[in-house]
């Protein structure tokens, strides 16, 4: 499996092009209401459509029921569904684990057992915060590496800044960054953004 970055909470179409081509492998669109970077289905297909085949389309789910979940996959070809809520493995078993990126927010070390009744082709460690992610709060990295269910993407206050650090220190599969490479809450900043894909993509070969 080679080393993932993933670039969420992208808005614009310009902006899901844009990441693509500075080597973004998957981009996340958010559908949860209460998300500063919120899109409707509309304005998801227009960002859809600018993203490149073998781009994964990856749409982030809190508490939706999974009939909904469902359907916006199928309506705008999402190729994952991250589920970032209270969601219970029980209630997700007819969705292909490889469909299925479950978010874990780490606050201490009884919150990795959070991970153990899930089937999924990716875990992703985030900070807890209020609000479900998109805070710009670190996660534990002590914690992430010490126990996290591979394979998985580090996320959670990431910047072009101290991706490195945070590479270093948990050894993920992948990176996710939001916040970290905005110009203004939802706008991404293409300067930001390139050097955060350059600088993960150095640290991640130091690992090897």
């Amino acid at each position: 499996m080679s080393f993932l970055v993933k670039i969420c909470g992208v808005t614009r179409p310009e902006d899901a092009e844009q990441a693509a081509a500075a080597g973004a492998d998957l981009i996340g669109l958010n559908f949860w209401r209460g998300s500063k970077r919120f899109v409707e289905d509309e304005q998801a297909r227009e960002i859809s459509a600018a993203i490149p085949p073998g781009v994964l389309k990856v749409g982030v789910f809190v508490n939706a029921h999974p009939l909904v979940v469902t359907e916006t996959m199928a309506e705008l070809k999402l190729d994952r569904a991250q589920l970032h809520g209270d969601e219970i493995p029980a209630s997700w078993t007819w969705l292909p684990p490889e469909q299925i990126i479950r978010v874990i927010r780490v606050r201490d070390e009884a919150s990795l057992k959070e991970a153990l009744g899930w089937q999924a082709s990716l875990f992703l460690y985030d900070a807890y915060a209020e609000g479900y992610g998109g805070s710009g709060k670190r996660a534990p990295w002590e914690v992430v590496a010490a126990g996290a269910r591979r394979p998985f993407l580090i996320a959670g206050g990431l910047n072009p800044a101290n991706v490195a650090e945070a590479i270093a220190a948990t050894r993920p599969d992948g990176v996710d960054v939001s916040s970290g490479v905005e110009a203004a809450r939802g706008i991404k900043d293409m300067r930001k953004l390139r050097a955060f894909i350059k600088q993960a993509r150095a640290a991640a070969a130091k690992l090897k």
